[in-house]
C-alpha cells in the first residue's frame, strides 16, 4: 500500500489539512499518523525542543522518534494494506535539521541521510505546502507571540529554502500545493491526488 507524507514550515497549514482529510478520506480507511508521534520519544523531542538541547543530539531524537513511529504504526499498517498518512515525516527531519546543524557538520543533509538510510521507508507521495515566510509568520502569531526556535523567521526561510531542494531532487515525488488558497480548496486537491495514487496501487495488486 502506500505511504503519503504532508511537509511545510510551521505556519503552512498542514494540522488543519489533516483535519480535513481525515473526514473526506474516511472511506479509504488511511491510518492518519505523525511526528512528532504521541509516544514517549515524541514527548522526549518536545521536551528537547522546549529545552533547546544540543542540535546533534536533538536531530538524534528525532531519529529515534522516527524509528519507533515506523516500528508501532507505519510498517503495521503498510503491511495490513492500509494507506498511512503522516503529518510530516523524515523530510522534515532532513529540512529543519539540516539548518539547525549548519556549522557544525561539513554535510548536515547527508549526514541526515545517511543516519535514515538504512532503516526508514521513504514515502511513495509527498504533498509540500509552501507558503509566503510573512504569511506563515502572521499565521503564527507574529512578534507578540513567543514561537520556539524552528519557529524564527530565518529559520523558516532556510528550511523551506531546503524543501524546495528536496522537492527539486525528486520531482517525481513531490507535490507542490499553494498554502495561500483557500483551505477547502487546498483539501479538495491533496485528496483528489491521494485517491488517485490509493486507487493506482490497488489496482497493482490485483490478480
Amino acid at each position: 500500500m502506500v505511504l503519503i507524507t504532508l511537509e511545510g514550515i510551521d505556519g503552512t497549514g498542514k494540522t488543519t489539512l489533516m483535519t480535513h482529510l481525515q473526514h473526506r478520506l474516511a472511506d479509504l480507511e488511511p491510518v492518519f499518523t505523525r511526528e512528532p508521534t504521541t509516544s514517549w520519544t515524541g514527548r522526549a523531542v518536545r521536551r528537547g525542543i522546549a529545552e533547546e538541547i544540543e542540535p546533534v543530539a536533538e536531530a538524534l531524537l528525532f531519529a529515534a522518534d522516527h524509528a519507533a513511529h515506523l516500528a508501532s504504526i507505519v510498517r503495521p499498517a503498510l503491511a495490513e494494506g492500509r494507506p498511512v498518512i503522516s503529518d510530516r515525516y523524515s523530510d522534515s527531519r532532513y529540512a529543519y535539521q539540516s539548518v539547525v546543524l549548519e556549522g557544525l557538520l561539513r554535510d548536515p543533509m547527508g549526514w541526515l541521510r545517511d543516519v535514515h538510510a538504512a532503516w526508514t521507508v521513504p514515502p511513495d507521495q509527498t504533498y509540500l505546502l509552501v507558503l509566503p515566510i510573512d504569511q506563515a509568520v502572521r499565521r503564527l502569531g507574529g512578534k507578540h507571540r513567543r514561537r520556539e526556535h524552528f519557529e524564527q523567521e530565518e529559520v523558516l526561510r532556510r528550511v523551506q529554502e531546503a524543501y524546495m531542494t528536496l522537492a527539486e531532487a525528486e520531482p517525481w515525488r513531490f507535490v507542490l500545493v499553494d498554502a495561500t488558497k483557500e483551505k477547502r480548496e487546498v483539501a479538495g486537491f491533496v485528496e483528489a491526488g491521494i485517491r488517485e495514487t490509493v486507487e493506482r496501487s490497488r489496482a497493482r495488486r490485483r490478480p
